[in-house]
């Protein structure tokens, strides 16, 4: 485990360092290091207004849904289970899809992603009422998916009834998700969020080991199961709508990543979250990093780039889990 730790935090490290060297401008290593520390110039203001925030939202991107995935697969019991599961990001979607088609985001710039979390607090309140205090997982996941297929029937009929094309394009660009031209009011929204539910998610690491023995036996060692409900819904709520509220929809990691590192932690979830959260953060990084390097001249969404890298690996996961199974 510590290596793996050593390792993942190294590539995360150097990935962030090639995300802020790699763009439109270029310039050796050197010179972008001293514009990104002095600030000084046009070099200094696209390293630090423009790439900085960047590579930041990326690690706070894919950090957030690598751990909050291995959190609900671990609570879940269900290889299969990722964030979206619950339907916060699908509600979140929402409340930003309807921002920009009042006009309420071209108002101020808050707006949209204030309106992502806002319509992600909702989806937890309606959670919680649909789930029951004692609801157990399964419960819980049939409560998600009413809400996930309620937010994607709402986006389709906001979509179908968009009267302006202009506006129905940039909500379908917008839902791929992107982290391009984002600034340091986005990691400022972003971040508190991130860190508070990171914390309650990475504090529930005891009682999502006792889970893996089934919900009677952890009950009877003292886990206090609808607390451990509440905690993993509020920080899964906290990190993946303030995610999708600046970077938009961005599937995959939090389904891949856990399945790539499980076998390197045994299949511990409390060790598998810290994984995962430095490898969705690795993950994400690449991705970005790809997008500007592929088609450097036209805008290629990071969702996109994530499912047709996302996609394929998962069905070798698949495949390779069948042969082992054979």
């Amino acid at each position: 485990m510590m290596r793996l730790g050593l390792f993942l935090i190294s590539l995360v490290t150097f990935l962030f360092l090639c995300s802020l060297l790699i763009g439109h401008t270029q310039a050796p290593i050197s010179t972008s290091l001293k514009a990104l520390i002095s600030g000084e110039g046009s070099l200094g203001t696209v390293m630090q207004e423009i790439r900085l925030p960047r590579a930041i939202l990326a690690v706070l991107v894919g950090g957030s849904l690598g751990l909050s995935g291995a959190a609900m697969q671990g609570y879940l019991r269900n290889p299969l289970a990722e964030p979206g599961l619950i339907g916060i990001s699908g509600s979140a979607s929402l409340g930003a899809v309807l921002s920009l088609q009042t006009g309420l985001a071209a108002t101020f710039w808050l707006a949209l992603p204030l309106s992502a979390l806002g319509m992600s607090v909702l989806a937890v309140f309606l959670i919680m009422l649909l789930a029951g205090k004692q609801g157990r997982s399964l419960t819980l996941i049939l409560a998600g998916i009413a809400i996930s297929a309620l937010a994607g029937a709402m986006t389709s009929l906001v979509l179908n009834l968009s009267p302006n094309p202009y506006a129905t394009a940039e909500i379908v660009f917008w839902m791929m998700g992107s982290l391009a031209d984002r600034s340091f009011d986005h990691v400022w929204i972003a971040l508190p969020f991130c860190v508070m539910g990171a914390m309650m998610i990475l504090s529930l690491g005891p009682a999502l080991n006792a889970l893996t023995l089934g919900e009677d036996t952890a009950q009877t060692i003292g886990i206090h199961l609808v607390k451990t409900r509440y905690l993993l819904v509020i920080g899964v709520a906290a990190v993946i709508g303030a995610t999708t509220a600046v970077a938009g929809a961005v599937g995959f990691v939090g389904l891949v990543v856990p399945h790539i590192l499980r076998r390197w932690v045994k299949s511990q979830p409390s060790r598998l979250m810290w994984a995962s959260m430095l490898g969705g953060a690795a993950l994400v990084l690449a991705a970005d990093i790809l997008v500007r390097l592929v088609l450097p001249d036209r805008d290629l969404k990071l969702g996109v780039v994530m499912a047709i890298l996302g996609a394929p690996l998962f069905l070798h996961l698949i495949y390779k889990t069948r042969a082992e199974l054979s």
